[in-house]
Parts: structure tokens; sequence; C-alpha cells
């Protein structure tokens, strides 16, 4: 067995080309050897056409063309099946395809599949429903306690009538005369297959006599479905709930659909969240950061207290575990994380005033470490500012 071409060289593109590079190589080499284009030499076109394929299937993937690029043609050994590459099981690039040999047939509106084999028959029997979105706003209280909410909405079920045929009671259907029942009609441009689905059957392979006047032949009507949707404890935004069955109805006796509820929850005007963890602020009088206490904090349990350490400043952050939220899946509680707002005081009376003042004037700079600190480091900086002029003015005289 001949040893496998290097795919650049195949499609004769440099290593380092673009995928558009790649694309237009690939679409180019397709309509040189596609064997109807060349039918004295069928055979070797269509060993060639496989082989462009196969090139192309690997360097317009990242992937595939990351791993051949670092380890060459055993790199893909797990990439294809048994034996290597099979254009009909393989090659996954069909649109593509379907815009070159378009421009070769002239077709229009159809499709190719299964190149070199067999075609499929088509699927006039039992199809499943469609799955259906619905998104729900709800309180933050409803995400952290669990709540039912009744939803409607619209969706297709089998009609009644006819039973999800389309036929009206006492008619029936019949084989489509255009396409034999087949539902596609078929036709070959010598080396592929064209199929198209059958325009007048519309791909069931049958026609209805006589059309229920109900659902107007589609063997389904619209109507209003109202749904109890239970709401887990612990839903966050982007929470998906599922209900089996609550989507589309099938056709043709089809099973149904899902219907995936999106929840997306509101902003509460006290608790942020992140995970299942709660952080909140909490206003702290100055009087009790400064000489220490104990306050009440708001937690989804109900108060809890919190002794003040004194001297206890804006910002400081206190953890209390497992006072988040549940987790949705059942894996215990977040936490949550209190962090300190030490409010000033306003409206002030005379008395209160006259207080305060009496404490700032018995102040000192050991009252106020952090306001030290930084009249410190600002002093530094003007020293430091003042010796750089001072060098600097030195320069420019010398």
């Amino acid at each position: 067995m001949a040893a496998k071409r290097d795919y650049y060289e195949v499609l004769g593109v440099s290593r380092n080309a673009t995928p558009e590079e790649i694309k237009r190589a690939y679409r180019r080499l397709a309509m040189q050897y596609h064997p109807d284009r060349n039918p004295d030499n069928r055979q070797a076109a269509e060993a060639k056409f496989k082989e462009i394929s196969e090139a192309y299937e690997v360097l317009s993937d990242p992937a595939k063309r990351e791993q051949y690029d670092r380890f060459g043609h055993e790199g893909l050994k797990s990439a294809f099946g048994p034996g290597g590459f099979d254009f009909a099981r393989d090659f996954t690039h069909m649109a593509d395809l379907q815009d070159i040999l378009g421009s070769i047939f002239g077709e229009g509106g159809g499709f190719f599949e299964d190149l070199f084999g067999a075609w499929s028959r088509p699927r006039s029997g039992p199809k499943r429903g469609q799955d259906l979105r619905f998104d729900i706003e709800i309180d933050f209280e409803e995400a952290a306690f669990g709540s039912e909410r009744e939803i409607t909405l619209p969706v297709h079920e089998e009609c009644a009538t006819c039973g999800g045929s389309g036929a009206a009671p006492g008619s029936g259907l019949e084989t489509c005369r255009q396409c034999g029942g087949r539902g596609v009609i078929v036709s070959c441009g010598g080396f592929f297959h064209v199929r198209q689905t059958c325009p007048n059957c519309s791909g069931s392979g049958t026609v209805i006599k006589k059309t229920c006047k109900t659902c107007e032949g589609t063997g389904r009507v619209k109507v209003r479905k109202r749904l109890t949707l239970k709401i887990p404890a612990g839903v966050d935004s982007g929470s998906r709930l599922r209900l089996v069955g609550r989507g589309e109805s099938g056709v043709r006796g089809g099973p149904p659909g899902d219907l995936y509820v999106v929840i997306h929850v509101r902003d509460h005007e006290i608790f942020k969240r992140q995970g299942d963890d709660l952080y909140c602020e909490v206003p702290v009088p100055f009087d009790v950061a400064a000489l220490g206490g104990e306050i009440q904090v708001p937690t989804i349990d109900g108060y809890a207290r919190l002794k003040i350490e004194p001297g206890t400043a804006s910002g400081k952050v206190f953890r209390l575990r497992g006072k988040g939220l549940p987790n949705v899946e059942g894996y215990g509680h977040g936490d949550l994380h209190v962090r300190i707002n030490v409010e000033v005081p306003v409206k002030l009376t005379s008395r209160q005033r006259k207080a305060i003042k009496e404490f700032a004037e018995s102040g000192h700079a050991e009252n106020y470490p952090v306001a030290a600190n930084f009249a410190e480091a600002a002093a530094r900086f003007y020293e430091r500012k003042k010796t750089i002029e001072s060098h600097n003015q030195g320069q420019d005289q010398g």
C-alpha cells in the first residue's frame, strides 16, 4: 500500500495556510477531479477526489489539523473509523460540497447524502415533537425557598378529530403518485445521486384524500396549555428545568418533545449572590464600631447576632458559614459574607455636636492609626519630591 501523501501537498497549500485558503484550494480541486468531468479516467478521478476530500476534512477542522501537525497521519488513527478515512462515513463538510456540486449540476433545492453508498428511506413514519423553551422571571425569595408557579404556553397537540392523520373522518391516505410512496424524487448526475423531497407529499409518501377541517390537514391544532411548575430551592439565573413530554406533540404518532423552562432571578435589595454564597452590606453605627457591641444580621433563616470588636473599620467582612443558599442539587448550603459599613450620623442635635467636638478636642493620633499612617506616607512623598526637584535644579544650573 502506497504511503499517504502530506495533506498540505495534496491540496497544494502551505502549512500556515488560512482556513479560507484551504477552502478555496479544495473547491478548485473538487471541480477539477469530479469524476463526471473526467469520463475517460473516472476511476483515477474518483480516487483523487476522495484523497483531496480526506485532506480537506482534516485541515478544515482546527482540532484534527492540530493533531495532524503534531503527530502526522499516526495522530489521526482515532479520528476515523476502522480502515481509515471513509468518505460516506467520515466526511462532515457536505454543505461545502453541496455548494460546489450545485455549480456542476445546476440543481436547486436538492441535497446530497451518502455519496458512495445507498440512500436511506424518507422519514415518513412517526416523528418526535419539538422541544420548547419558556423563560420565567422569579423573585429572589422564590429562588431561595422554592415555589410553585402556574404557567400558560401555546403548544401544538394532536388533532382529536382526525387522530393526527390530517384526514377527515371516514377518509384516509393514499400513496403519492408523483414519488410512488418513496417521499423523494431521485435523479442521477453520473457519479452522484441527487434527491429532492417530493413537493407533492412533502416527503411523507402519502397524500390525504380529504383534508380534516379542524386541523386543515396538519394533524395538529394549537392550544394554550396550563402547567404547574415546581421551582426547587437554590435555582439561579440560567438554571433550566426540564419537563419531559410537555413540549410539542409528536407527528404521526411520535412521542412529544420536552419543555425547558429557563429561570431568571430578579436582583434583591439586600442580598447579592455568587453561586450558593450570599453577600450583604450591613450599616453599623460609628459608636458601635468604635466601642464594640452586637448587631443583628439578616440571613435567609432569620436574624443572626454578630459580635463587633472595638475599633472595627468599614469594609471588614465577616463570614457566616452555612447561612447562604441551599445547593439546588442538595449538597448543603453556601455561606453568608457580611461587609461592615460604618455609618456617619446626620441631623445632629446641639448636644450631640458638643459631645463630638469635645471628643475631637481630646483625641490624638493613636485614636486614628490609619489616618496617621496615611499622613506619614504623604509627608514622605513630598520630601522625596523636594529632593528630586532640588537635584534637577542643580543639574540645570550646571
